[in-house]
């Protein structure tokens, strides 16, 4: 069996999911361990586009975010995450009451990881898949990450 993350890693984890923009968007994790991460988003108006379904952009951002996060729990703490490409396919126009993303990594290396997120429309108490993702993502040390970061252009 696969090592777990600490209780306060994931807890560490959880506090940071939680970017202004993510908040911004109402996205919550609520399941963290070792290669996985579960988050949900209680569906307001302000995620529909204007034939009143969930909006693309709105589903990837859970997805992407979310499949980052189950990443972080594989790669060592002093490095960070970037999404390098992603991929989505939309099965159905999501038009539920909740959103749910299941987040798996698929390949850890040691610079290039991959996961996959699935997203789940919830409506009237059954979930029907909304989207899947396949993420990219590379793991730079935090040094490497604040050194491009301060350099000009």
């Amino acid at each position: 069996m696969a090592e777990e993350i600490s209780r306060e890693r994931a807890d560490y984890l959880a506090e940071a999911f939680r970017s202004a923009f993510v908040e911004h968007c109402r996205i919550r994790a609520e399941t963290i361990r070792r290669g996985y991460l579960e988050s949900s988003m209680e569906v307001g108006p302000e995620h529909q586009q204007q034939d009143g379904v969930v909006h693309a952009g709105a589903i990837s951002t859970m997805a992407d975010h979310s499949a980052g996060y189950a990443t972080f729990t594989v790669i060592p703490e002093d490095y960070q995450l970037l999404t390098v490409e992603y991929k989505i396919n939309f099965f159905r126009p999501a038009q539920g009451e909740a959103l749910v993303c299941r987040s798996r990594v698929l390949k850890e290396g040691m610079r290039i990881l991959i996961a996959g997120s699935e997203v789940y429309d919830q409506l009237e108490g059954e979930e029907m898949i909304a989207a899947k993702a396949m993420v990219t993502l590379t793991a730079v040390h935090q040094d490497k990450m604040l050194e491009k970061a301060h350099t000009p252009r």
